[in-house]
């Protein structure tokens, strides 16, 4: 018996996933507030954002009005009226943000970047 190849995600599927995280992420939402309002669990919403596992229709509308987005959107086709992207835009013209994120994706993954993002965020100022 020949062994199976390992089943390769589809493209389109990995890219709705990654909208997916980056919207939720802009949202300030965790996978498992994310899930609650789908109705899945955060297990699932992991599998959706690494495109292991394919997005339905409504689950992708439902996804798309809990994170305040048209559906089409989560295809990188954003309307004039979406504002994800002029909020990822508008953060990464700060100055040293870019650079910032070119360092933090130059980290191994794991500890060293999980460190950056905690020393990041205990720098900021209440209020």
């Amino acid at each position: 018996m020949a062994n199976k190849p390992e089943a390769v995600a589809d493209p389109v599927d990995v890219a709705v996933g990654a909208r997916i995280r980056l919207l939720r992420k802009v949202r300030g939402l965790s996978q498992q507030a994310l899930a609650e309002a789908a109705g899945v669990t955060f297990q699932q919403i992991q599998k959706y954002e690494r495109g292991a596992n394919r997005v339905s229709a409504s689950m992708l509308t439902r996804i798309a009005r809990t994170l305040d987005v048209p559906v089409a959107e989560m295809f990188g086709e954003a309307s004039v009226n979406s504002g994800a992207v002029d909020e990822v835009a508008a953060l990464l013209a700060e100055p040293g943000a870019l650079e910032l994120l070119k360092a933090y994706a130059g980290l191994p993954r794991g500890v060293s970047r999980s460190a950056l993002v905690e020393f990041v965020r205990s720098l900021r100022q209440p209020g």
